[in-house]
């Protein structure tokens, strides 16, 4: 699977069932890991059968079940750590996806359970991505009109629509969808968050940003 095929398949998954993760797919989510942390300076971590964060309180407001793992997304604090976070978490969800999982970006509907995790000094826990193997792939969310979502003189090149498509599947806060891109001359794209009372705007946006840059092509355009 493509990572533009796992686009397409993703959607957020909140209930699971209680068959494990293989080890071969452990590894390879566990090195993905080391090398986004190494790479963003992120402190990302992978907790597995660990099933207490999805026991109690908010999780029924979410309608979570059978959580077992998830990922941490955890890193500095700031509205530029935010995009990160959701940038790079994104990158470990399209990764699940090809190898056959699936997930949730959890924002608040979730405990933290002292001693699954570390932090550094500076840090905060962002969210968490829930992973597994769900109980049904998901469904898709009605996508609004593309033209929403954009600024262009004219009408923008192909690659600049299928980063647009691509972005309209990534997943946001309370399907919020909160974003607009930019086309400017030379092939400048420049990505901006919209007001919002729902929160994890600056998440939103790294999403889709990188949602943008599978199906547009890095090579294409730079970013403002």
């Amino acid at each position: 699977m493509t990572l533009l095929e796992a686009i397409e398949a993703r959607h957020s998954v909140r209930k699971y069932t209680d068959k494990p993760i293989g080890k071969d797919k452990i590894a390879t989510l566990r090195a993905a890991v080391e090398d986004i942390n190494r790479e963003s300076g992120l402190n990302i971590q992978l907790v597995l059968d660990e099933p207490k964060a999805f026991s109690s309180g908010m999780w029924k407001y979410g309608q979570f079940a059978g959580v077992r793992n998830y990922f941490v997304m955890a890193g500095p604090k700031g509205n530029e750590a935010e995009e990160t976070v959701g940038y790079q978490g994104e990158r470990l969800v399209l990764l699940a996806q090809t190898l056959g999982l699936n997930t949730c970006w959890v924002g608040l509907t979730y405990k933290k359970i002292p001693g699954t995790y570390s932090l550094r000094e500076g840090d905060i826990v962002h969210c968490v991505i829930s992973l597994g193997y769900g109980t049904i792939p998901g469904v898709q969310h009605p996508q609004k009109p593309a033209a929403n979502f954009y600024e262009s003189e004219g009408l923008p090149p192909e690659w600049f629509r299928e980063g647009l498509r691509a972005a309209l599947l990534a997943p946001t806060a309370v399907n919020q969808q909160k974003f607009k891109f930019i086309l400017h001359p030379g092939n400048v794209v420049e990505a901006k968050t919209l007001f919002t009372m729902a929160g994890y705007a600056h998440v939103d946006l790294g999403i889709v940003k990188c949602h943008f840059e599978i199906g547009a092509g890095k090579e294409n355009f730079e970013w403002a």
